[in-house]
């Protein structure tokens, strides 16, 4: 007799939600974390009274409303919109690219302006393929977002200039011809009232979990003590990277606690010059429309993630998506282990999407 039906392998959403909703049909679970608390990346430390989001923003959206409903039976989330701000040089522009974008880098005013504005640098750059991102970005909105906006930007958070990146990634990036500088088009947004880490807590409530507790450090021991395995770390590290290693993006945090209410004005504002080594700058307290008398403010990082170092987001390129498919096909044929969250589907998730694919995982398994 094994001593649980499941163990789950790390404690952040996807491995939380699979517990909770197992645990609710009678299973007994282990979840287990390498780290020291729960909650993986979306976990929330509180410092002089602001929720500090330790690995970097974490802004809840949707549109489905299956998924609201779900999250919100754990915390209530207050109102927020993601509105960041870009820095280029000592210009200050409105994201994502909106008629506020436009206004202040051409001086239009309407619509057909800006559209005319963009159009006319797409057909002096005459793109009819795009072949990289820098293709993409220029036939999209043009040669001078692209210059201030995208470029610095986007070659430090993948660590490549945009001449060798992929068309798709800039395919997200929301472009509006609206006075609106609402980030996203979800239905539903907002930042849990209290922070993240609350939900995991109610998630984890009842269950046994282990902190500081690598799997492949006591692999042996964790393999036999479950009859089945929910995996949310790096499928090539779980198979010994049998096929070779898999790229991800790593990050690192800078986090000051400064003695003044205000330091940006805005809870992100993206720095776009490739010489300025961080890609934003994170002031917490506006997640939560804070009045403490400090701030706290973290700079986020990108790097070029090496074995030991955190994993934060796969890198979906052609080449790593094409080995990711060898060690899928071994995982398909697992009937023990379950794979799961960004680095167990080799995925870029975002938190709704995690939670819509551990309801799958649950309705399949459970």
């Amino acid at each position: 007799m094994k001593t649980y039906d499941y163990l789950i392998v790390g404690s952040g959403l996807f491995g939380s939600i699979f517990a909770y909703e197992a645990n609710k049909r009678g299973k007994k679970c282990l979840v287990i974390d390498k780290r020291n608390h729960i909650g993986g990346n979306i976990y929330t430390e509180e410092i002089e009274g602001i929720q500090v989001h330790k690995y970097g923003a974490h802004i809840f959206h949707t549109s489905n409303k299956l998924v609201w409903d779900y999250i919100q039976q754990f915390v209530e989330f207050n109102r927020y919109t993601n509105s960041p701000i870009a820095k280029y040089k000592d210009e200050v522009y409105n994201m994502p690219f909106n008629m506020n974008t436009f206004h202040k880098m051409w001086g239009v005013i309407t619509p057909q302006e800006a559209k005319e504005k963009i159009q006319k640098q797409i057909q002096e750059a005459q793109i009819d393929q795009p072949k990289n991102l820098e293709e993409q970005a220029i036939s999209m909105v043009g040669k001078d977002i692209y210059e201030k906006l995208i470029k610095g930007y986007t070659g430090k958070q993948w660590g490549k200039p945009c001449t060798e990146l992929p068309t798709f990634i800039i395919k997200r990036l929301p472009v509006r011809f609206t006075y609106d500088n609402n980030y996203f088009n979800d239905l539903y947004q907002g930042i849990p009232i209290g922070g993240y880490t609350q939900i995991i807590e109610k998630m984890l409530d009842g269950i046994d979990v282990r902190l500081n507790c690598d799997f492949f450090d006591n692999r042996e021991e964790l393999e036999n003590i479950a009859n089945k395995i929910v995996f949310t770390g790096m499928i090539d590290q779980y198979y010994n990277y049998c096929f070779g290693e898999l790229e991800y993006r790593s990050l690192r945090f800078e986090t000051e606690l400064l003695n003044t209410d205000n330091y940006q004005g805005n809870a992100v504002v993206n720095y776009n010059e490739y010489e300025i080594p961080y890609t934003r700058i994170i002031e917490h307290k506006h997640f939560e429309y804070g009045t403490q008398p400090q701030t706290v403010i973290t700079r986020e990082y990108p790097t070029t993630w090496e074995k030991g170092d955190e994993p934060y987001y796969p890198m979906n390129d052609e080449k790593n998506n094409m080995l990711y498919q060898k060690y899928q096909e071994l995982a398909h044929k697992e009937d023990k282990v379950i794979f799961g969250g960004r680095l167990g589907m080799y995925k870029y998730f975002d938190m709704h999407h995690i939670i819509a694919e551990a309801l799958k995982c649950v309705e399949e398994n459970l």
